[in-house]
């Protein structure tokens, strides 16, 4: 009401501006006035309305508050009353700027997203967590995440950090920057980049040299046919018509296209088809390429955000643009978004320890999406009374869960998907075997693996750098995503003959594994996905939600191999023992008890030396541990006990929620919490436990005091080069004192 009341006020000011004369020359002309949805102004209500203020309230009771004004400005444009109609214009421009930026705010600040942090509608100000953006220059590599140490850290020489408040600033040439490419992998957070800034712009915090930013989402623009520049922007404010003064001013206008590669233009034709009018309507294709190449509002500013792929056909229709790409969350950043997600703090600092526990979990944690499905599956764990220290959700699972987002992303091809991914799988495979992260256009070809619509959710392109006629350059969008396709490739069923001839690599788990125990150490982290994949749940999963089959065949040759590592030598009367700490993660990714009791079985020692056992490296023990009931001595010698890093310790602020199990978030408190945990399992049988120079204190007493105490067959426990102090004797003694402890030995 106060806005209606503010426009007929200005309205009443224009038309007392008119001379008696050409008040009645205007009140004559509005008899002739036809607008569509409204009514004329009855003849008697006009020669009552023998002042401006009663005849600005006809005229808004007649045709509505923005219809009056558009009425009014076209009979003084007709007048010859310039003035007086620039006047209503910039009242209308000026509304029209204000109401806009309202509805942006409403529109960007609070939102739905898979990649979001838990909920429903959240705020953009408080869940965007701060992403790696380094400004390249033009030609430089893009990076695979992960592909060198320090992952999304790692900008290199050819680099300069931005922010999305930065990303307008000037150059080192001291020239601002008009158009951007905002460059990523899929879920490396481009869209939520875009809706930052607009959401800054809409706040007025930053961006203010511009009036107007208008994003255009290019999935949604795809179905349209043809338009103009007004169109677009009309598009963007559908309540209400854009005044044509908006695109006046071109140097304040920010055109975003959020997604480019959708649209999928060939962004190949003739200039003079182009279009030089805002108002122009012509096929949507030549409209964008007009905004690209400058022949529509070339004073404008341009942010694109696009996969690598796209950009070949975007270099070759602009001109002077800056390059940023999105690498993903820098190390604080994943804490950061954690705690975001969990909001309380304590289930935050478990969650993410688990995750940073390990380090291929840990390193794909840069991708947004994945932080987010790691916060995802570990909550259900927590829902489920459960301690993270026993979470059944494995690096592979989760990487699973990130295979199944991007098969939905491409959904529209999904039956080409699943024949494009064994060929994709291959190239993993051979890579890996080859040490190579980066492959040429040609190799690319060879394999059919040049689909526009799908190599962009598996791979960066490289645009090669000028005068290097050898094609782009590709690479998987993390090293970790590389050595889990690698993996894949050997146990996807696949009826398609694979391209390659007699040099293509074989399916043969055994090669791959006999490799691996030779000198292959660089393979691990495939070996691991290998056994994840062969997990009943992998299977199951990969069938249900992927769409893809995965063979069980090769479980034989894994659990042979594994059974060969630790008993094929031995002999008569020899203790069969497990020396090799990578068995345990091997088991604990395939996550199956029967599998794990079978690679156990006729094994009864577990030998390690001179290990830094990481929290990771404990879960993996503790969960073999709990399966294994002819276990009967552990020897521990000059290993470590990873505790939490003071340096990730971040202040806790609240406790846990009201009625939450005991145990449903605990931490480990010594550094052998865990390993006395898993000793106190109903099936254990331990009768030897030696920890011999590993640094334990007094605080490990108590954890050992208990063991003893309710252990039913541990006979002789042995500690060397220990400072166990006073009171951590005193703890010892209590436990020993049990009626039902059955300790022998102590050393």
């Amino acid at each position: 009401m106060a806005e209606e009341e503010h426009a007929f006020g200005v309205l009443s000011q224009a038309l007392q501006g008119l001379t008696l004369q050409d008040f009645q020359e205007f009140k004559t002309k509005l008899l002739e006035v036809q607008v569509a949805g409204g009514w004329n102004i009855p003849k008697d209500l006009l020669e009552k309305a023998t002042q401006p203020c009663m005849l600005a309230s006809s005229m808004g009771k007649s045709y509505g508050k923005d219809g009056a004004m558009d009425v009014a400005i076209g009979l003084l444009e007709e007048m010859n009353q310039r003035d007086l109609a620039e006047e209503l214009l910039g009242e209308k421009v000026k509304e029209y700027q204000q109401k806009y930026r309202e509805y942006v705010a409403q529109k960007f600040l609070r939102y739905r997203e898979v990649t979001s942090c838990r909920g429903e509608n959240l705020s953009i100000s408080k869940c965007y967590t701060t992403l790696t953006i380094a400004r390249r220059k033009h030609g430089g590599e893009h990076k695979a995440v992960g592909t060198s140490q320090g992952g999304a850290n790692n900008n290199g020489p050819a680099t300069t950090a931005v922010t999305t408040q930065t990303l307008f600033k000037p150059k080192e040439d001291g020239q601002m920057p008009q158009v951007v490419v905002l460059v990523g992998a899929p879920g490396l957070g481009k869209t939520m980049t875009v809706r930052k800034v607009i959401v800054e712009w809409a706040e007025g915090t930053c961006h203010t040299q511009f009036d107007y930013i208008f994003c255009m989402d290019c999935k949604d623009l795809a179905s349209t046919k043809e338009a103009s520049v007004v169109d677009l922007v009309s598009k963007c404010y559908p309540h209400s018509r854009t005044p044509g003064k908006v695109l006046d001013d071109q140097k304040k206008i920010l055109f975003i296209f959020d997604g480019f590669e959708a649209l999928g233009f060939s962004l190949i034709q003739p200039k003079d088809e182009l279009s030089s009018d805002p108002r122009e309507v012509k096929p949507l294709e030549t409209i964008v390429l007009s905004l690209l190449k400058r022949t529509v509002l070339p004073e404008s500013s341009l942010l694109i955000t696009t996969r690598p792929t796209a950009l070949q056909s975007l270099g070759r229709c602009l001109e002077g643009e800056c390059h940023a790409e999105i690498l993903g969350f820098p190390a604080a950043s994943r804490q950061e978004f954690f705690h975001r997600y969990f909001e309380n703090n304590n289930k935050a600092n478990m969650a993410f320890r688990f995750a940073r526990s390990s380090k291929v979990l840990y390193s794909l944690c840069a991708i947004p999406i994945m932080s987010w499905m790691v916060c995802t599956l570990l909550e259900q764990e927590l829902s489920k009374q459960k301690s993270l220290v026993e979470c059944s959700k494995t690096t592979t699972q989760v990487t699973m869960s990130y295979l199944s987002w991007l098969m939905k992303t491409g959904r529209d091809n999904l039956q080409d998907l699943q024949r494009f991914l064994p060929k994709l799988c291959s190239l993993a495979a051979d890579g890996i075997w080859k040490h190579k992260v980066h492959f040429e256009e040609d190799e690319i070809k060879k394999r059919g693996l040049d689909q526009p619509e799908l190599l962009p959710l598996f791979l960066n392109e490289k645009v090669s750098r000028k005068g290097v006629d050898r094609g782009n350059v590709y690479s998987f969008t993390h090293l970790h995503l590389q050595e889990f396709f690698a993996a894949m490739f050997y146990v996807l069923e696949d009826n398609e003959e694979m391209v390659g001839g007699s040099g293509a690599l074989q399916k043969d788990v055994s090669v791959l594994l006999e490799n691996y125990s030779k000198s292959r150490k660089d393979l691990n982290s495939m070996v691991r996905f290998l056994f994840g994949l062969e997990s009943q749940k992998s299977i199951e999963y990969a069938d249900e939600a992927i769409g893809c089959r995965i063979s069980s065949q090769a479980r034989g040759d894994m659990l042979r191999w594994l059974q060969g590592r630790h008993g094929a030598t031995s002999h008569p009367g020899q203790v069969l023992k497990v020396s090799e700490l990578d068995t345990f993660h091997f088991l604990l990714e395939m996550n199956e008890k029967s599998f794990t009791q079978s690679v156990l079985s006729g094994l009864t020692d577990i030998d390690l030396q001179n290990s830094k056992l990481s929290l990771c490296d404990q879960m993996a023990l503790s969960f073999c541990i709990r399966q294994w009931d002819e276990l009967h001595c552990i020897t521990l010698r000059g290993c470590s006990f990873e505790m939490q890093d003071p340096r990730e310790e971040v202040p806790r602020s609240g406790a846990s929620g009201a009625g939450e199990h005991p145990y449903a978030h605990e931490e480990p408190h010594t550094p052998i919490h865990l390993l006395c945990r898993a000793l106190q399992h109903p099936g254990s049988h331990l009768q030897v436990l030696r920890l011999q120079w590993c640094r334990l204190d007094e605080s490990c007493c108590a954890e050992l005091g208990v063991l003893l105490a309710q252990h039913p067959s541990l006979a002789q426990l042995e500690l060397g080069d220990v400072a166990l102090g006073d009171a951590g004797v005193r703890l010892l003694c209590e436990g020993l004192q049990q009626p039902s402890c059955c300790l022998r030995v102590l050393r």
